[in-house]
């Protein structure tokens, strides 16, 4: 069949086939944009309750870390006292303090900080064992002076002793340069022949090597 110019001019056009380009303008990039999509009721009912629950969890394990540290300092404190021991052969080195031979009622406790480091130390000795410690420590008895002042009452509190009135107390308080600790040293000579020894011995980190 032949078609005739008056029929090809009044011919529509017809759809685009499928894969045809996209029509021009909002309206087609509307159209084939996909339609949104609801999740699944499963993933609401999943998510939703995460996003309110993980938040609180936070919360309540903080709380309790905050309540356990707490706990913790309590009972750290507690423990702030004299260990009934003689300090480890380590504690001694570093500290510089000896415990002469056949000593009774030893006991130490060591504290740091973000400075220094102390150890007291105390222990009942003879007479013969003092002049030992002394001598060990670059003293000697005779360089001792009256009083109990050479530690600080911080220091007492710390170590919870308690130097009575009416008891014959003698003590030095030695400075060293360098990484050398500083000692403080009283000894209750109420019976010289079973003197007890009090000491604290400080590392100060701040004085470095320099003295």
């Amino acid at each position: 069949m032949t078609t005739t110019p008056f029929d090809q001019d009044t011919l529509e056009p017809g759809p685009e086939p499928d894969g045809g380009p996209p029509a021009d303008g909002d309206a087609g990039r509307a159209r084939l944009a996909p339609p949104p999509r609801n999740p699944p009721r499963w993933v609401r009912w999943t998510v939703v309750p995460l996003l309110v629950l993980v938040p609180i969890g936070y919360v309540l394990i903080s709380a309790e870390q905050s309540r356990d540290s707490g706990v913790t300092k309590q009972k750290e404190a507690a423990l702030s006292h004299l260990e009934l021991a003689v300090p480890t052969i380590l504690q001694r080195q570093i500290y510089q303090l000896p415990f002469p031979d056949g000593t009774t009622g030893p006991g130490y406790l060591e504290t740091n900080s973000w400075d220094t480091s102390a150890l007291y130390v105390q222990f009942t000795t003879t007479s013969g064992g003092l002049d030992t410690f002394l001598a060990q420590v670059g003293s000697a008895r005779n360089v001792l002076r009256g009083g109990k002042d050479a530690i600080t009452a911080a220091q007492a509190r710390t170590a919870g002793w308690d130097f009575l009135t009416g008891r014959t107390y003698v003590g030095i308080s030695m400075h060293q340069a360098g990484d050398k600790p500083d000692r403080n040293i009283v000894v209750d000579l109420t019976d010289p022949d079973v003197p007890t020894v009090y000491a604290v011995s400080t590392v100060n980190f701040r004085h470095g090597f320099k003295g």
